[in-house]
């Protein structure tokens, strides 16, 4: 697999988490329904201000993050319209940080419940099943593992980082970024 292969691979993966109705967009419902579902994995009740707040950031990645994607102005990103944003991330560590960068401060902003300012194995689990609901307490204990650079227990803002960047851009195989979205495809 070629370097670009495998970024395109790690972005179709990622982008098959985000769409979370499955209607091949990506959407402010999509944003909507991880809000909501995140919030419950912190456990904020239905309807709490605790949940708005979780939806809201949510909301806020849509329109900062998603919506410059749409590049046919038709209110949803393609899995195409993704792919191609995403992809000419890679090879531009200015823009992929600026991007990608800022995209993993809001994920820590959602899911630091205790306000520590990093992301415990509790809340990272909490956070990735409300993007990707179907990995298990095993992938992603060991994803967790893979992220946690200086293996403190916790994920502090440079190390998400680095993983949000890691996976959307590297085409090392190897790098802990790759781990984001639980066991990548090319060691299954």
């Amino acid at each position: 697999m070629s370097p670009q292969e495998f970024i395109t691979a790690k972005i179709h993966t990622g982008f098959g988490h985000l769409d979370r109705d499955g209607d091949g967009a990506l959407t402010e419902a999509d944003h909507h329904l991880m809000g909501r579902s995140v919030a419950r994995g912190l456990g904020y009740p239905e309807d709490s201000p605790e949940e708005r707040t979780v939806i809201d950031a949510y909301l806020r990645i849509w329109h900062e993050v998603h919506v410059p994607m749409d590049t046919d102005g038709d209110g949803r990103i393609s899995r195409e319209e993704f792919v191609a944003s995403t992809s000419a991330l890679a090879g531009d560590a200015e823009r992929a940080d600026a991007a990608l960068g800022g995209l993993a401060d809001r994920i820590v902003d959602i899911a630091d419940r205790d306000g520590d300012d990093r992301i415990g194995v509790d809340e990272y689990t909490a956070f990735i099943r409300g993007q990707a609901p179907g990995l298990s307490e095993t992938e992603v204990h060991e994803a967790f593992r893979h992220l946690d650079l200086d293996g403190d227990g916790t994920l502090t803002r440079a190390e998400l980082r680095r993983a949000v960047i890691d996976y959307f851009t590297s085409t090392d195989p190897d790098a802990p970024g790759n781990w984001y979205f639980g066991t990548p495809a090319h060691r299954m």
